[in-house]
């Protein structure tokens, strides 16, 4: 036993340790050996003598009918018992054990999060031209950057929100954000200024990056990995479909009420979650579930030497420390992670370049109106829910012939479709920018980003699930990693993308794009047949 109470290997907070003596339950036992140490026993009696009578039906036995006898039975074993656990396989506080109605309460709500603050990003971008009328501008890189600075919001968030879920709890940092959120997101519908309106909006989504940080997290907290990707398919979509359905929306709502009223949708929407949330949410992270048990037992008991097995036994000042690096270490350490933020940087960055050049392409090109050219973003969308289907059906089916071998999940099971999603999605490209540069009817382009679709979903959904398998207890600091790169990219790429296709037009330009992705085709290859091998390699126990 390490002297902060953990033993040498790093439990997950939903591990569960029958081994373990703890003050929520009865002695563990084993059977009784031949020559018995008395005196072990005794030291074992006066440990529980610490404990006040406010707290003995948690620690002992009151009757026979709590367990068997020990001097019939069994012996305990020689461990502390000032090291508090979970109350066995069943205890109702592990988030694992659960009712459904909590579980699945707590992911309908983290999910629609991550539908309306990733449609945040995109809602107003038909109404972008109507914008820089009213604020008097022609730049337009300014008219892309009033779309983008949203997503390198979601760049810089996760650098502090991550961390500070495994510090405090998932429930605090969605509440905290939730409210600022709402409050900079109201400051976009009134803005007086473009300068005021790209301000409000990069710290909307600073904060709004919570639950696509902290998602999955909370998903590796209630659900063992044989029922994550299902789960993870629900939360995961939101953050490809939510930018896609926003434009659809948007155009209407811009048509009808103005571009200011895309802001107030989103205020009144998120702010009826946040009710709900504060209702319905449950915190899931383990280690505080288990720190405010321990809590709750020195008061009841008076012993002060009671703490929570995955007590790391630092300072507040050093956890915040070690926690907030964590992203950074996994980025920079971890090969798995930092070729997987790379390669996702590409698909996430790809996609806000199509964000922001749809509504140009479509009205220059084919003539559509505001709400016409909404509706365009129904492509991606159709082609996101597609993929999403194969792999939910894919790995269900994947996780079910696991089952008959008996042998543990793999995190590296959840990559199967991943080059199949890398081969689809630059194929998407071609089609995209060839049907709209030879002027073909309007569905050929739609047909691409279908196309696109399929394969940025699938992408996404096999990386993201692995990396919650991978690094289950620190998963939110793994996915923010990932979300660092990717939305730094998802700002800064579609800056550049109108002046591309205004050099190179949209036949070429869209080449280009699909020839990068094209030659970073291997790496889901490699990874499927090394990656096993760089995770343990390379695997930081310390975090």
């Amino acid at each position: 036993m390490t002297p902060s109470g953990r033993t040498s290997m790093d439990a997950g907070p939903l591990s569960r340790d029958p081994t373990l003596v703890t003050v929520d339950e009865q002695t563990t036992t084993v059977p009784k050996p031949k020559s018995p140490s008395a005196s072990h026993n005794e030291d074992l009696e006066q440990g529980r003598a610490q404990s006040s009578s406010a707290s003995e039906s948690q620690i002992l036995p009151t009757s026979p009918a709590d367990g068997p006898s020990r001097s019939e039975k069994s012996t305990p074993l020689p461990l502390d018992e000032n090291i508090v656990w979970w109350n066995g396989d069943d205890d109702p506080e592990n988030p694992q054990n659960w009712t459904k109605f909590r579980k699945y309460s707590n992911c309908v709500l983290i999910s629609l999060l991550t539908f309306i603050e990733p449609l945040a990003s995109s809602i107003f971008t038909p109404g972008v031209p109507k914008l820089m009328q009213d604020f008097d501008s022609s730049n337009t890189s300014l008219a892309a950057f009033v779309v983008s600075v949203y997503v390198l919001g979601f760049a810089f968030g996760p650098m502090v929100l991550a961390p500070l879920s495994e510090l405090y709890g998932r429930l605090p940092v969605y509440h905290g954000c939730n409210v600022l959120f709402l409050a900079f997101t109201i400051s976009c519908a009134v803005a007086p200024s473009l300068g005021s309106l790209i301000t409000f909006r990069f710290l909307a989504g600073t904060f709004g990056a919570a639950p696509m940080t902290n998602g999955g997290g909370s998903i590796a907290d209630m659900f063992p990995p044989e029922e994550r990707a299902a789960v993870m398919a629900g939360l995961s979509i939101g953050p490809l479909l939510g930018p896609i359905i926003g434009p659809v929306i948007g155009g209407f709502l811009t048509e009808k009420k103005g571009w200011r009223w895309d802001f107030w949708l989103i205020s009144i929407v998120s702010g009826a979650i946040f009710i709900a949330m504060g209702f319905l949410m449950r915190e899931s992270y383990g280690p505080v579930i288990l720190e405010k048990r321990a809590e709750r037992l020195r008061k009841e008991t008076g012993n002060t030497q009671l703490r929570s097995k995955l007590d790391e036994g630092l300072s507040p000042r050093d956890l915040f420390k070690r926690s907030i690096i964590r992203p950074t270490r996994l980025l920079v350490f971890s090969p798995i992670c930092t070729i997987f933020a790379v390669y996702l940087a590409l698909v996430y960055g790809y996609l806000y370049l199509l964000f922001t050049s749809m509504t140009y392409v479509f009205e220059e090109i084919y003539g559509f109106n505001t709400k016409s050219v909404g509706l365009v973003y129904l492509g991606l969308g159709i082609g996101c829910i597609a993929g999403m289907s194969w792999f939910a059906w894919d790995s269900g089916n994947e996780i079910k012939k696991n089952a008959n071998t008996n042998e543990p999940i793999k995190p590296e099971l959840r990559l199967k479709l991943l080059p199949a999603g890398a081969i689809i999605f630059p194929a998407g490209f071609f089609i995209y920018g060839w049907t709209a540069d030879y002027k073909t009817q309007w569905m050929g382009p739609v047909i691409g980003l279908a196309i696109i679709g399929i394969g940025n979903l699938i992408c996404f959904m096999a990386i993201s699930v692995y990396l919650v398998d991978a690094y289950e207890r620190y998963a939110a600091s793994a996915l923010a990693a990932n979300t660092i790169f990717r939305s730094i990219a998802g700002a800064l790429l579609p800056l550049c993308g109108l002046r591309m296709y205004d050099k190179l037009g949209l036949g070429w330009g869209n080449t280009m794009l699909g020839l990068i992705a094209v030659g970073l085709i291997p790496i889901p290859f490699y990874i499927q047949r090394r990656g096993e091998r760089l995770r343990i390699k390379y695997e930081i126990t310390d975090l």
